[in-house]
């Protein structure tokens, strides 16, 4: 029997390509971004590492084994480092976003597993103000971008129109933003996840048919004048 040819072998370089940009590269790409927003990162970074990695050293020579907590501070010097970035990296992310149309399905983008996040508001208005709907088993989350006295009566009109339909469903109203009553957007997904999560697995198998329906009883929103807030796409009737 004549041998099959082999497929030819993909270098490990080739992979590497066609899966993207490593992990340096992703982190050059953070930290170049990180930059912009926020100048000294470079300068805060480096104390951080010095400081605790000096901090380790002098431990080192008071207990006569500079060596071995200068290799362990070294490793905390890192992870410090590592953590500070990524505080300050998600800081500068939001601030870059903040005010933005749309910025918070950005900040909810983060949340876990168990809550659905629907990329088409269930409200907007031509001054670009949304109302985004998230669903978990801590019932209907309603969250508002926009112009705080707006939205008040965007998500009023909203929770009334769900619980219509939701009956004793929970339904909870939030307004993301840096306003007086608002969620700044980096505390906006910690904010829903620590919402009691009061409905089992067939109440919320439940509230899906119940939001369908809805959907299909809403019929086409009306359509704003005026421009669209950036990526946010227009409800199609009984969608």
């Amino acid at each position: 029997m004549a041998k099959q040819d082999k497929p030819p072998r993909t270098s490990r370089f080739k992979r590497r390509r066609k899966e993207g940009p490593g992990r340096i590269a992703q982190l050059r790409t953070a930290y170049t971004m990180t930059r912009k927003a926020d100048p000294r990162i470079g300068l805060v970074l480096a104390g951080v590492f010095v400081g605790v990695l000096v901090v380790f050293l002098a431990i080192g020579f008071l207990i006569g084994h500079p060596v071995v907590l200068g290799i362990f501070g070294l490793s905390v010097a890192v992870l410090a480092s590592t953590f500070v970035f990524g505080r300050r990296a998600e800081r500068s992310a939001y601030r870059q976003v903040e005010g933005q149309p749309g910025a918070a399905l950005s900040a909810l983008s983060t949340l876990r597993r168990g809550f659905t996040v629907e990329k088409e508001p269930v409200a907007f208005n031509k001054q670009q103000d949304l109302v985004l709907r998230v669903v978990g088993k801590c019932g209907v989350v309603l969250v508002g971008d926009g112009a705080p006295t707006r939205l008040q009566h965007m998500l009023t009109a909203e929770r009334k129109r769900h619980q219509r339909v939701l009956g004793d469903i929970p339904v909870h109203e939030l307004q993301a933003g840096s306003a007086e009553g608002q969620v700044p957007l980096r505390k906006l997904s910690a904010t829903i996840t620590k919402l009691p999560r009061t409905l089992n697995g067939p109440q919320r198998t439940e509230l899906d048919h119940r939001l369908k329906a809805l959907a299909v009883n809403r019929g086409a929103l009306p359509i704003p004048k005026g421009p669209l807030p950036k990526g946010v796409k227009v409800p199609r009737a009984g969608a």
